[in-house]
């Protein structure tokens, strides 16, 4: 946490953009779009910016009490669900003879764009403002560059070829950024690509990600990316084989036929009478359930695993078994309602194409 020192300092910095000085404290929304804007770190300065309650804008003081209640107020916003990804940030009060300053510190975050209630909020100079398409972009990129996961990475083996560009563009491109910014963009495709993350342009080929989503063959460059179904009479897989299938191909492609899989196959209708002259249409299984796990295991399984994705049915029941465990922050104390993202750019676009929200509620859900 910044010194008290450094704090007077900062009162009269020139530095406009790491620094709002306010004399309110119950502008909860200016609060947050100031945190907010601080974390997306616009300049790329990598430095700390500082929200400071109880001064005036030329650094002076304002004679403001900073009470328990106020710290804890103020604190609150970094969990309270507006403001995501969470900010790392800080909370401190520092007294002086001409009154007490509330300071907030936040870090720039790795993760950006950070949003306050869905939308982007950037420091320009001493301004505050909400982040225009071509700055969203620049954050977007930055957040790639700060990614190491397994679906960020190069495939090094595979070509521009090996990806459906035109799927790209029509299912990804357009619905993420609209059709006017997409159809305006003069930009060759491996720099549309690289903008969103499908694209290294260090190594000239399309990321795992880009393979996984919208390649041509994905299973050439990850053998156990496929869902094995397989239908038993018994209740243990020592027992008979009813029926077997492999579905395979990119998300794009998949994610449908597995929706089509539990419509037309898994999930059975059967009257249940409920009186002598009325009867209910009952589903064996509830489709939405089966659906939500069935997309959380695309979702997180380890994409460099060589185990394919087992979607097995029973007599009485279903197993979904999926490469990996927990990942990250997620632990089996806390689960499920914390959870982390093995494959985060697999995971936005899957909810940019319609199949997941990214609430953190499906599991509960089920």
């Amino acid at each position: 946490m910044i010194t008290k020192d450094e704090i007077q300092e900062l009162l009269h910095s020139t530095e406009t953009y790491r620094v709002e000085r306010t004399t309110s404290t119950g502008d909860m929304d200016k609060f947050q779009e100031a945190i907010c804007a601080f974390a997306n770190d616009l300049p790329n300065s990598r430095k700390n910016g500082y929200l400071i309650l109880g001064a005036y804008d030329n650094g002076e003081l304002s004679g403001l009490k900073v009470t328990d209640d106020l710290l804890k107020k103020i604190a609150a916003i970094r969990s309270n669900g507006n403001i995501l990804p969470i900010p790392v940030m800080s909370v401190d009060r520092f007294q002086f003879p001409e009154g007490d300053l509330l300071v907030a510190e936040v870090s720039p975050s790795d993760l950006p764009p950070v949003r306050y209630r869905g939308r982007t909020f950037i420091r320009i100079g001493p301004r505050r403002d909400i982040a225009t398409e071509a700055e969203e972009r620049i954050l977007a990129e930055r957040r790639m560059s700060f990614m190491a996961t397994f679906d960020t990475m190069p495939c090094l083996a595979a070509k521009l070829s090996d990806v459906n560009t035109d799927l790209l563009r029509t299912k990804y491109l357009i619905p993420l950024l609209g059709n006017e910014l997409v159809e305006s963009d003069t930009r060759p495709i491996e720099e549309q690509m690289a903008a969103v993350g499908m694209y290294d342009t260090e190594h000239q080929c399309p990321t795992y990600a880009a393979v996984v989503l919208f390649g041509n063959k994905p299973r050439r460059f990850m053998p156990g990316l496929y869902v094995q179904c397989v239908r038993f009479k018994g209740e243990d897989v020592t027992s008979e084989v009813e029926n077997e299938m492999q579905l395979e191909g990119n998300y794009c492609e998949l994610l449908p036929r597995l929706e089509s899989l539990l419509e037309l196959s898994v999930i059975k209708k059967k009257p249940v009478f409920v009186s002598i002259l009325r009867e209910e249409m009952v589903n064996n299984y509830p489709y939405q359930a089966i659906r939500e796990l069935l997309l959380n295991a695309c979702m997180h399984r380890d994409m460099q695993s060589n185990t394919p994705l087992r979607f097995y049915e029973f007599a009485s029941h279903l197993e979904i078994l999926n490469a990996g465990g927990l990942y990250g922050n997620a632990r089996p104390e806390n689960f499920p309602s914390v959870n982390d993202y093995r494959n985060p750019l697999v995971a936005s676009a899957m909810k940019t194409l319609g199949y997941v929200n990214m609430f953190n509620r499906g599991v509960g859900q089920v």
